[in-house]
């Protein structure tokens, strides 16, 4: 009997251990569970993301980003079937849903709160928020990097849901188009500059050629005026006209030579000869004869 009561304390002391054990393992499993649903949503392992290269500056391409930013949409998601564009979306300097970005890199977020179980997020199926990041690095002069992550955060239960990639890529869409919409327009505006830069051109050039021409016109008209003030001169050099009231026209430079014919006042006469005191002239009908200097007057 002795034995036999040593015996069952021997057991009841292993009980209460085995006891204790399961509990503290309980415990453990419970505190486990806890951690795992309450800890932050970027150490539930969050979707790989999406990076891509695009044909453009990095001032472009985040000139297009911030466009996309302003347009409040969540692309590539949707809550109703019946209004497939996620409006309501606002831009947010930073969020906790996204542990702290550590690479190079300009980094901007989109945030959609309040969205029942959204299309595209793996197995949601609460109220909770979208936060979208976009991480934006130069790779040259005319090449630039962006990497885009979604997510999808319970409000609840904190659980995270990793999109499948079709919001990463709607939106990697959404920033091309609207980074070859401004491409567009710049090289539209480059060509519209080029176009009046030619007109410029043309203007100037038509410009000089009317200055050129008009410095060609003033020279030759100040030739021709050279040229009718040296004709004038000439003209008095060689021109005289009979004074009044008439003068005979001799037929050899002596008064008593016979007389060819009577000449009227102020008729202009072509000097041909010169002597000391009578002129060969030729009178305006072609007539050639004498008549004395005093007779004839310089032209006025």
């Amino acid at each position: 009997m002795k034995q036999q009561g040593t015996k069952l304390r021997s057991a009841n002391r292993n009980h209460g251990h085995w006891r204790i054990f399961i509990c503290h393992f309980l415990l453990i499993c419970l505190a486990a569970v806890s951690s795992r649903a309450h800890r932050p949503p970027h150490d539930q392992g969050p979707s790989p993301g999406f990076a891509a290269e695009l044909s453009g500056s990095s001032t472009e391409v985040v000139q297009a980003l911030n466009e996309v930013l302003e347009d409040q949409i969540i692309h590539g998601t949707h809550v109703f079937d019946k209004e497939p564009t996620l409006t309501g979306a606002t831009v947010a300097a930073s969020t906790s849903l996204f542990e702290p970005w550590a690479g190079p890199g300009r980094v901007f977020y989109k945030i959609r709160k309040d969205v029942v179980a959204p299309r595209h997020f793996r197995e949601s199926e609460d109220m909770g928020t979208i936060a979208v990041r976009y991480v934006v690095t130069s790779a040259g002069e005319v090449h630039t990097r962006i990497r885009i992550d979604a997510i999808f955060v319970e409000t609840a239960h904190r659980r995270l849901h990793a999109s499948d990639g079709t919001v990463e890529s709607s939106e990697f869409k959404a920033i091309q188009e609207h980074l070859q919409a401004i491409q567009f327009a710049a090289q539209e505006a480059a060509d519209a500059r080029r176009r009046r830069d030619s007109a410029d051109l043309v203007r100037q050039t038509a410009i000089r050629q009317r200055e050129d021409e008009t410095t060609r016109l003033a020279a030759a008209q100040s030739s021709v005026q050279d040229l009718e003030q040296r004709i004038s001169a000439m003209r008095h050099e060689v021109e005289r006209r009979v004074k009044a009231p008439g003068a005979d026209l001799k037929s050899a430079p002596f008064r008593a030579a016979a007389k060819v014919k009577t000449i009227a006042a102020y008729t202009e006469v072509v000097i041909v000869i010169v002597t000391p005191h009578w002129y060969g002239v030729e009178t305006p009908d072609g007539q050639r004869g004498w008549m004395p200097v005093d007779q004839l007057e310089a032209l006025p």
